[in-house]
């Protein structure tokens, strides 16, 4: 993989994005203060810590991924980066430099603020245990960073590239390895680790491998669990590259060959992936995005006969999101859940005619996107009274009930939103293998 950014791009890009931010909380009203945390214990494992990943809010405003830190705004002073300091144990046990840390430390915090006693502390990031403020305000002003966030600079995406061209070489490991006999968990491990051999830092998120009946689980965490002939597979998985992450699905036939109507419902969902980028561009709406991937599943269920009836009809009668039950996509960047900037869990929780929004926001030149539509075959809704008797008219669930065992379908890319269209940064990632 191609060397990291230049220092010197990534000192210009902190630069541009404290300045945005500088416009946006002049008139804050107080000392705002981005707490990138600390490690967190595992519970009763002793010493154990998670794997530390600074707060995101903290790392797009110092690109620094160590624990401790606090970097503070006010209108008058500017920026202060206060880092943690560096003790005696933290050289024995984590290896931290031998040079300490210039500029101020975290101790010299109370001081700073006391010297500007009066002005109201507004939180942001992780912060400190026991941290008094003003919620509601910090949820304003993350608000406006998340604005900023939302278009991704060059050194942004120059890491994202490299996250997904080691994502592109785990998959490609990762597909002869889909035969009858092959465990879910073999496949996780080779496609994570030439993730590794290929400059991934971490995954982004938990590797997803479903087979058979498994991939209508939409987060399945790999098992021992071996393919059988004649079943799909779906690999949801990403490399994270200095904190900014890919975010992939596809789903793969075990074999290399489609059994029955395998093909007809994969074909279903790169239609609908096809035609929600084909629409992805500046100032449309993102919601715009899933219903044209929504209406597209429909019009395809439709073709192979498990629904009946006027695709648009469909969609807002809910028919469709028995089988289609999550949101198009999401920001993705710095984290697999990037800076969305809108709550939606109200949304969230009503079915029609847009399920699980992950954000409501019209489109943006610089934004990265996921659009993954995906067809499932789950149980659990399928065989629920009431939605069989709501939707008696428009399901075959004749055909449905031979279809259970069939799992799901979905295909997955992260979408760059251009001046005028959209680039598909994860293109080369096999569709088929």
């Amino acid at each position: 993989m191609s060397d990291r950014p230049a220092d010197a791009d990534i000192a210009t890009q902190l630069t541009r994005r404290r300045d945005a931010l500088a416009s946006a909380w002049r008139d804050a009203g107080g000392v705002v203060l981005i707490g990138a945390g600390t490690p967190i214990n595992r519970p009763g494992r002793d010493d154990l810590t998670y794997l530390f990943e600074a707060h995101s809010e903290y790392l797009y405003l110092t690109d620094r991924n160590a624990p401790g830190g606090v970097l503070a705004f006010h209108p008058d002073d500017g920026w202060v980066d206060f880092t943690a300091p560096i003790t005696v144990d933290d050289r024995l046990w984590s290896g931290a430099p031998d040079e300490d840390p210039t500029g101020p430390t975290t101790a010299e915090l109370d001081g700073w603020l006391s010297a500007r006693s009066g002005a109201p502390v507004i939180w942001l990031g992780s912060p400190p245990a026991g941290a008094t403020h003003d919620p509601e305000r910090a949820q304003e002003l993350r608000y406006s960073l998340a604005a900023v966030r939302r278009r991704k600079d060059p050194v942004e995406l120059a890491r994202m590239r490299q996250a997904a061209a080691a994502t592109a070489a785990a998959f490609a490991a990762a597909v002869p390895l889909l035969r009858a006999g092959v465990s879910e968990r073999e496949v996780q491990i080779e496609l994570e680790a030439e993730a590794f051999r290929h400059g991934a830092a971490s995954m982004a998120y938990d590797t997803i491998v479903g087979g058979g009946p498994n991939a209508a689980v939409l987060h399945f965490m790999p098992t021992g669990r071996r393919f059988q002939a004649d079943e799909l597979v779906l690999i949801d998985a990403g490399a994270q590259y200095r904190g900014y992450a890919s975010d992939i699905t596809r789903t793969y036939p075990v074999g290399g060959a489609f059994a029955g109507l395998q093909q007809e419902l994969h074909g279903v969902v790169h239609r609908a992936e096809r035609a929600a980028i084909e629409r992805c561009r500046p100032g449309v709406e993102w919601r715009e995005i899933h219903r044209i991937a929504g209406l597209t599943i429909a019009e395809g269920l439709v073709a192979v006969g498990v629904l009946r009836g006027d695709p648009d009809e469909l969609v807002e009668s809910g028919a469709v999101w028995l089988f289609f039950p999550h949101g198009v996509g999401h920001l993705v960047g710095l984290g697999v859940r990037d800076a969305g900037g809108t709550p939606l869990r109200e949304r969230r929780d009503v079915p029609r005619p847009y399920p699980n929004l992950r954000i409501d926001l019209p489109l943006e030149p610089g934004m990265v996107v996921t659009v993954e539509p995906g067809l499932y075959f789950v149980p659990a809704i399928l065989c629920d009274p009431g939605h069989r008797d709501r939707h008696a008219e428009a399901v075959d669930w004749s055909m449905v009930d031979r279809l259970l065992g069939v799992g799901g379908v979905r295909i997955e890319d992260d979408v760059l939103i251009t001046e005028d269209g959209a680039e598909v940064l994860t293109d080369a990632v096999p569709l088929l293998g």
